[in-house]
C-alpha cells in the first residue's frame, strides 16, 4: 500500500492492529480522522486514554468496571448466591441482554487451552474457587463457549468444586456446539439459561 505520508503510514499501521482490521478499513478510519474537527479527535483520544489508564476490574467478579466493584455485584437485588461462570466481558453483556438472569457473575479471563499455552493458572479460577468456599453459594451455571477448551475448563472447575457441595449446572444445548457465547441469539441464550441442565449429566452415561 502506496501511503505518501509517514504519519498517516504509522496511523494506519496501528489502527490495522485492531481485532478485524485491516489495512483498507484502517486506512478509510485515518483519512475520516483527518477530516474531523480537531475538538472531536481530543474526544476520542481521551475517551482511549481514559479506556486504559481508569478501566477497573470489579474485585468480586473481574467484570468491567468504573469502580472497585461493579454494578451488578453491588446490586442488592441480585441473587449473590448464583454465580454465572464466563469466559470474558462480551458473555456478561450478552447475557445481561437477555434480562433473563438474576444472579452474579465470574469472568474467567479466557478458556484452559494447551495448545495456546493456557493452563489453569493463568485464569482466574482460584479466585472463584476461594470465593464459593467463603460464600454461601447455591449454585454455579457454567456458560462457556460450546468448545472442546470450553468443557475442560467446566470440568476442571467441577472437579474443584466438586468437595463443597454446590449445585452445578450449564446452559442447555439451544447454543450450539462450537458457538461464542458472546454471538448466540439473545433469544436463544435466554432460553438456554432458564433450561439449564445439571453438569453431571454432561459427562455421565
Amino acid at each position: 500500500m502506496n501511503i505518501p505520508s509517514k504519519i498517516v503510514e504509522q496511523a494506519v499501521e496501528e489502527f490495522a492492529t485492531l481485532p478485524s482490521i485491516g489495512k483498507r478499513s484502517a486506512l478509510r478510519f485515518v483519512l475520516h480522522l483527518l477530516k474531523q474537527d480537531p475538538e472531536d479527535l481530543k474526544g476520542l483520544a481521551s475517551a482511549i486514554l481514559k479506556l486504559k489508564n481508569d478501566i477497573k476490574y470489579c474485585k468480586q467478579c473481574q467484570n468491567i468496571a468504573d469502580l472497585e466493584v461493579c454494578e451488578i455485584c453491588a446490586n442488592p437485588n441480585r441473587d449473590h448466591s448464583l454465580i454465572c461462570v464466563v469466559e470474558d466481558v462480551r458473555d456478561v453483556m450478552a447475557i445481561e441482554n437477555t434480562l433473563q438472569f438474576k444472579g452474579v457473575y465470574h469472568v474467567l479471563g479466557g478458556l484452559i487451552s494447551p495448545m495456546d499455552g493456557i493452563g489453569p493458572n493463568d485464569l482466574k479460577i482460584e479466585e472463584l474457587v476461594t470465593k464459593v468456599s467463603q460464600n454461601k453459594t447455591s449454585e454455579i451455571i457454567f456458560a462457556l463457549s460450546t468448545t472442546m477448551e470450553g468443557d475442560t475448563t467446566n470440568f476442571y472447575i467441577y472437579k474443584k468444586i466438586e468437595s463443597l457441595g454446590i449445585k452445578t449446572s450449564m446452559l442447555s444445548r439451544g447454543v450450539s456446539v462450537g458457538d461464542e457465547l458472546a454471538y448466540a441469539d439473545e433469544l436463544t441464550l435466554g432460553n438456554s439459561i432458564l433450561n439449564r441442565t445439571p453438569f453431571e449429566m454432561s459427562f455421565q452415561k
